[in-house]
């Protein structure tokens, strides 16, 4: 019989609460091998996800310059397109408007008057009316700009129309303002002559020494 507490012959029982010092090892190497990979795959992978990242920022933030030059040189190129055709447009409307004038207006019955002040005259032109062999044919007023053009020398044609060829009466009034705010107004009448080429008519305005105003006819 064996005595109690003699532990020859028999093998020890390795208790799973108490680690060997086989298993000890065991487990201190399984540890390292778990531990120490992942360990390094969580510091490296944030490494390449963030300089992937960065790349990745970097190609985009290129993109909306490239997007940018493309569509402001379609801008451009739009903004081409379109002064063209409004020269184009222009062109057109200044043909048709030629030709509906000779189909109105032939060479044979065209007669056009134009208005004009004398060089250097500063007085305020209200407005002008025309009437030709007693029938009222314009009458215009004038607006700020319109003035400032006829004292800077432009020329206004303020009618056209058709008479027969022969002998025809012109009469012109004028209203406006001279020096310190004193009323203008003069109406003279004029004989012109229509032959078969169109006439042109130019009426000067202009005040007088007096202070009046006077009105001057002219061929042109």
């Amino acid at each position: 019989m064996r005595e109690r507490g003699s532990w020859e012959g028999c093998t020890p029982v390795k208790h799973p609460l108490v680690p060997t010092h086989e298993s000890h090892a065991l487990q201190v190497r399984t540890w390292h091998a778990r531990n120490r990979r992942p360990g390094r795959s969580r510091i490296l992978r944030p490494r390449i996800g963030c300089a992937a990242l960065l790349a990745l920022l970097g190609s985009l933030g290129g993109v909306p310059s490239i997007a940018d030059d493309d569509s402001k040189k379609q801008m451009q190129g739009l903004d081409e397109q379109v002064q063209e055709i409004k020269s184009e447009v222009l062109g057109i409307a200044a043909e048709l408007n030629r030709l509906e004038e000779r189909l109105l207006y032939p060479s044979g019955t065209q007669v056009a008057v134009f208005v004009s002040l004398a060089e250097g005259e500063t007085f305020r032109l209200d407005s002008v009316q025309i009437q030709i062999d007693g029938q009222p044919v314009a009458h215009h007023i004038y607006s700020f700009k319109e003035l400032e053009a006829l004292q800077k020398g432009g020329v206004q044609r303020i009618y056209t129309g058709n008479v027969a060829v022969g002998e025809h009466r012109l009469e012109v009034s004028m209203a406006g303002k001279g020096a310190a705010g004193r009323d203008l107004a003069r109406t003279e009448s004029f004989g012109f002559r229509k032959d078969v080429e169109p006439k042109l008519v130019g009426i000067t305005l202009a005040t007088q020494a007096t202070g009046g105003a006077s009105i001057e006819l002219g061929g042109w």
